[in-house]
């Protein structure tokens, strides 16, 4: 429970423009309960040496970002979606369009990509699968969603904002399954978590991981990473987001502030967690776990238990992304649409990268040897990292 008034109210200010009300299974509505606090200047840009190499090798645009978007990998290949309905496959090396299409209806979420078949989820609730630019098919489902589907195995799945993970057939649409769990009156209009771990489908349902058989659906474990607190719906909020870090069976989560943990997803058992306060998710190798709390501050965690390993507050309230490891940098987004590449061994900044000036809307994906990042004003841009 949040005793402290202020706390609270900065906490609300925070989650009000992220949160969704749900209504069971009719679907979601958006709503702003709070006004909150001035907001908090951010940290200037100091003039920055650069210790890697990292140029621009080439840059495309699709449409305004204006929902939670991932770009989805596979192989040489990234998959990116538009808010207005564009959906691309790209060759990373090169950044030209392998195919591109116009769906011409807006989109909630997206993509997903095997390397064959994308898929986004629409703003009227429809998943979409498309392949080699032509639409395979769409499918209803019963709630908004706001996690990119997942393409693997010959399936498509989607995790709905309704608690909801459904899973269709990747080349005619049948659905084959659907896990319902209990639905919590209020989640994040942001990015979750799912991912495969061998032969189990990993999902973030509230503020557990959880392991799923991906032929039926059926629940093989559960792990939970934090728990509801507080004496209201917006305090006992917990949701797990997008994204994790995996080494091997191991998979790091963070869960929205308040807290991060690893999980062995082959038995299911939660290794350590620890307090953390971030909204964003995380990125690791097999040393370290990096991570922004809610004020900028950048961390790196030791991967076996949790204990700090040093921080940094040189970019606070820049409204960072998740990281990706790159090489011995870790890069970050921020609002101002720049590219902060930063130390894995201590935090020092080694580099800054500009794109269009409007904020980072997606975070930062490696393609083979390209670093690629998507901006709110539809900029693709493609680096080659040290």
């Amino acid at each position: 429970m949040i005793h402290d008034s202020r706390v609270s109210l900065a906490r609300s200010a925070r989650l009000s423009a992220t949160i969704l009300l749900t209504a069971a299974l009719a679907g979601c509505s958006v709503f702003s309960m709070f006004s909150g606090p001035s907001k908090p200047q951010p940290a200037e840009l100091q003039p920055v040496t650069a210790l890697v190499s990292a140029r621009q090798s080439w840059v495309t645009r699709v449409g305004n970002i204006n929902f939670p978007a991932e770009m989805g990998v596979s192989g040489s290949t990234v998959a990116v979606a538009s808010g207005d309905g564009t959906v691309a496959l790209l060759d990373a090396a090169s950044g030209r369009d392998i195919w591109r299409v116009a769906l011409n209806t807006g989109i909630a979420a997206g993509a997903g990509n095997d390397g064959k078949v994308v898929a986004v989820v629409t703003r009227a609730n429809e998943v979409v699968a498309l392949q080699d630019g032509r639409e395979l098919w769409r499918q209803k489902l019963g709630a908004q969603a706001f996690t990119a589907p997942f393409v693997a195995g010959s399936r498509v799945f989607v995790l709905a904002a309704d608690r909801s993970v459904n899973a269709f057939d990747g080349q005619t649409g049948r659905k084959l399954w659907t896990q319902q769990r209990p639905n919590e009156p209020l989640v994040l209009r942001q990015s979750g978590v799912m991912l495969a771990v061998g032969d189990t489908l990993v999902v973030g349902l509230s503020g557990r991981l959880a392991g799923l058989n991906p032929t039926n659906g059926s629940i093989r474990w559960e792990a939970p990473i934090a728990s509801p607190r507080g004496i209201n719906d917006v305090e006992r909020l917990v949701d797990l987001v997008g994204r994790v870090s995996r080494q091997g069976d191991v998979v790091c989560a963070r869960a929205f502030q308040t807290g991060i943990g690893c999980v062995n997803a082959a038995r299911g058992a939660v290794l350590w967690t620890k307090p953390a306060n971030g909204v964003q998710g995380i990125d690791g190798d097999d040393r370290a776990l990096f991570g922004t709390e809610a004020d900028g501050t950048v961390n790196a965690w030791k991967r076996t238990d949790g204990e700090r390993l040093w921080s940094t507050d040189k970019l606070r309230f820049r409204s960072l992304t998740a990281p990706l490891v790159v090489g011995r940098s870790i890069a970050m987004g921020d609002f101002a649409g720049f590219i902060h590449l930063l130390s894995r061994e201590d935090g020092s900044l080694l580099n800054r990268l500009p794109t269009d000036g409007s904020a980072i809307a997606s975070s930062p994906v490696l393609v083979g040897n390209t670093l690629v990042v998507l901006t709110q004003n539809g900029g693709v841009y493609g680096f080659q990292p040290q």
